[in-house]
């Protein structure tokens, strides 16, 4: 999966979870694709502070680097 792509699919992840909360709790708001980006940089920024080893290699780069696109792409987005 492509940076891109993660990012994508990060925001898509956050934005279905808020609608999924409001929808189980009878609360009427309009999904904010804001919300869901906003959550996602912030996962992505845990994952970049430490909270794992970058030992292993993804899609052919170092772990480390690909986060830090994924980083880029949701602020893109």
């Amino acid at each position: 999966m492509t940076p891109k792509e993660k990012a994508k699919e990060l925001i898509e992840i956050y934005v279905d979870i808020n609608e999924f909360y409001n929808l189980q709790n009878n609360n009427i708001v309009v999904i904010n694709y804001n919300f869901g980006k906003q959550c996602a940089l912030i996962a992505v920024d845990l994952r970049l502070e430490g909270d794992f080893i970058f030992t292993s290699i993804e899609y052919g780069i170092d772990s480390f680097e690909y986060w830090q696109e994924v980083k880029q792409e949701i602020e893109l987005l």
